[in-house]
């Protein structure tokens, strides 16, 4: 494609998603105005002197940074853990029949239903979240990790060992290669995963956060500030994802051009 055609097609992306944007914002202010009541739906003019005013005074920013440290944190126990494990299953079979009921047995139980749990272990503050988001994160990652070492070619894994390739040679050097594509597949759902779970959590087991700073405006009955949140995560949400696929497309050129 040339790079008339490039930005050409840049521009009808970005014009479709600014009708989009001013449709959802129409949208809602028909809505607010039908309801009629500013509690149940404030219009977006009265969400953005909300956003305005807690940036202006930090709260906003303070919050944002709460999360997005719970968020990164929890993400990053997960990949940790899950990406080594799975392959490790793939590539080990008594290792994969040993563990998989565990994981059978735990993946349908959602994080939302641990947080009694976190917060008998770890009291209440950033503990607890870790351990949601991590945990939010960790089965998307682990799932798709595992289909990607599960599909390496048996012929590859031979040719490894005939040339001496063992154990930790086999999981970098084959495994986790082949494996890349999917486990980019799984890190990009576990980190939305990850996102929606820290703010349930912190709902209930924190004192700071975008989930905190909604259940304690929703309390006052100041539904501005809860909608300023809501926004918030929805864009934090959304750029994140943008930057993790920015970066798959630049990680996974090689896999892209086979």
């Amino acid at each position: 494609m040339s790079g008339f055609a490039r930005s050409r097609d840049l521009v009808a992306r970005l014009a479709w998603s600014a009708a989009g944007v001013a449709l959802f914002v129409a949208l809602w202010s028909v809505a607010s105005v039908g309801l009629g009541n500013a509690v149940l739906l404030p219009p977006p003019s009265e969400v953005a002197v909300g956003f305005a005013a807690l940036l202006a005074d930090g709260t906003l920013l303070a919050d944002v940074a709460a999360s997005l440290k719970r968020v990164v944190g929890g993400f990053a126990i997960a990949a940790s853990i899950a990406v080594p494990l799975a392959l490790t299953m793939a590539s080990f079979r008594p290792l994969s029949l040993l563990l998989s009921p565990i994981v059978l047995f735990l993946r349908p139980i959602p994080p939302i239903a641990w947080i009694p749990i976190a917060i008998l272990w770890f009291g209440v503050g950033d503990p607890p979240s870790l351990f949601i988001t991590a945990l939010a994160a960790f089965f998307p990652i682990f799932i798709n990790s595992y289909a990607g070492g599960a599909s390496v070619l048996p012929q590859h894994v031979h040719a490894a060992r005939t040339l001496g390739g063992r154990g930790r040679h086999l999981l970098l050097r084959i495994y986790l290669p082949s494996a890349m594509p999917m486990i980019a597949t799984g890190l990009r759902i576990g980190l939305g995963q990850s996102w929606m779970a820290v703010v349930t959590a912190e709902l209930i087991a924190a004192h700071s956060g975008l989930g905190y700073m909604i259940q304690a405006n929703r309390l006052a009955l100041e539904t501005g500030y809860v909608l300023v949140g809501m926004c918030v995560i929805g864009l934090l949400g959304a750029a994140m994802s943008l930057l993790l696929e920015a970066i798959e497309r630049r990680v996974l050129v090689p896999w892209k051009n086979v």
